[in-house]
């Protein structure tokens, strides 16, 4: 079986534009949580994911927007969660809310997580990806830290698929993976395509201007930070 996985797009349509364009032929899409929350387009990003059918896990955005919660929001943040939260349907907040902490998919060798298995907002960066996170399945996948990376070990592969809609590992760039799940099980059935794609990062900071939400939300995008 062979899955796109994506994370945090944030409300980044463009570049999840970009993604969904530059993804290779997979059996399925997943999503590791935080659709919403920074950029413009809430609506379109919650559209596209519900329409395509992508299993996906909450994200601290995602519930901060559907159940009015903080999560130690900076000023950027919190603007982001209150424009969404102004936008979308009660439908699309039903959705949010309805989201798991965790979700397994591809017959139970696939775990969807937002930060740690054991705590769904512990940001757990890829040099902090332990065997101990695993528990049965091949691959554990997680969001989050908005940085991409992997580490395969004899019980299984932990990775982050890198944030689609605010990348902050330096790389600018669009971040998502393709991954492999081959006969066999643990670290060794599973192979890793980290991806990157440009995008329009000059459309997405005029959007943000004119929605009139924090300049920095945009900015910020041409560092990768």
């Amino acid at each position: 079986m062979r899955l796109g996985v994506i994370s945090d797009i944030h409300a980044n349509r463009i570049a999840l534009d970009a993604v969904l364009d530059d993804m290779p032929t997979v059996d399925r899409l997943v999503c590791a949580g935080d659709v919403v929350g920074y950029n413009s387009w809430p609506v379109d990003c919650v559209a596209a994911v519900r329409e395509r059918s992508i299993p996906t896990v909450m994200g601290n955005h995602d519930r901060a927007v559907a159940r009015d919660t903080g999560f130690r929001f900076n000023a950027m943040a919190a603007a982001g969660v209150d424009y969404a939260r102004e936008r979308l349907d009660e439908d699309a907040l039903s959705w949010l809310a309805d989201l798991p902490d965790a979700r397994v998919v591809a017959d139970g060798r696939v775990k969807l997580v937002h930060g740690h298995p054991a705590d769904p907002d512990r940001y757990t960066y890829p040099e902090e990806f332990s065997a101990s996170m695993l528990d049965g399945e091949d691959l554990l996948v997680t969001g989050h830290t908005h940085v991409q990376g992997h580490r395969v070990f004899d019980e299984g592969v932990v990775m982050n698929p890198g944030s689609v809609g605010q990348p902050r590992d330096g790389d600018p760039r669009a971040g998502y993976a393709v991954v492999d799940l081959n006969a066999g099980s643990g670290g060794d059935a599973v192979t890793v395509e980290e991806r990157r794609v440009e995008y329009d990062v000059d459309a997405v900071v005029a959007a943000v201007r004119e929605a009139g939400l924090p300049e920095r939300i945009g900015s910020r995008l041409y560092e990768g930070r």
